[in-house]
């Protein structure tokens, strides 16, 4: 996006956040979207908008949730066909254990729309034993985990999970996974390179 577009979308994000307006925001989301693209709106306005906000005051806090719940519905709405079924493609995507913010997430699932693919995006904080069911049922052939924090990124936790599926590729996403781990497990460190992850066959 141009720099001059790119500073009028955030201006007209953030006012529609300080009204407390999820709707508008979650509207120019799909506006920013249809015109150049989930990866570019995710990148260039959602995330360094939400940056800025930090969430000090009961004021900014309630600012902060209407930008992300309109970011979040803005994400989902767009090409997603209730009336069909989801698509799982072979990814599953989900937060990790008591990690309860996975927007990135959200914008994963929305990008593999855009590109035709699907994926199963199963929220929030799922814990190892739920996620390792969802494994057992679903069969992915990659398994993404967020984490947005270090109190929910743990390194060990990942590792021994993806010993437990060696048939499975298992991704680190997210800000919150700082420590060092062996493979298989694999850090993803930006947004092109999590949604190539979930687009390899």
């Amino acid at each position: 996006m141009p720099a001059d577009a790119v500073q009028e979308a955030r201006k007209r994000l953030a006012a529609a956040a300080e009204d407390l307006d999820a709707n508008r925001v979650a509207a120019l989301v799909l506006e920013f979207v249809a015109a150049s693209g989930v990866a570019a709106v995710w990148e260039q306005l959602c995330v360094p908008l939400l940056a800025t906000l930090h969430g000090q005051t009961p004021g900014e806090i309630a600012v902060e949730h209407a930008l992300s719940e309109g970011v979040r519905i803005g994400l989902d709405v767009h090409r997603r066909d209730p009336g069909r079924p989801l698509r799982q493609d072979g990814v599953l995507l989900a937060g990790a254990e008591h990690e309860a913010h996975c927007l990135g997430l959200h914008a994963l699932a929305a990008a593999l729309r855009e590109q035709g693919r699907g994926c199963l995006l199963l929220g929030p904080s799922l814990p190892w034993a739920a996620l390792a069911s969802a494994v057992v049922r679903a069969r992915p052939r990659a398994v993404l985990v967020w984490s947005q924090t270090p109190l929910t990124g743990r390194a060990y936790r990942l590792v021994r999970f993806g010993r437990d599926f060696p048939g499975v590729r298992v991704h680190a996403a997210g800000p919150g996974w700082i420590e060092p781990f062996p493979p298989p497990s694999i850090r993803l460190t930006t947004f092109s390179a999590a949604l190539s992850a979930c687009a390899a066959p």
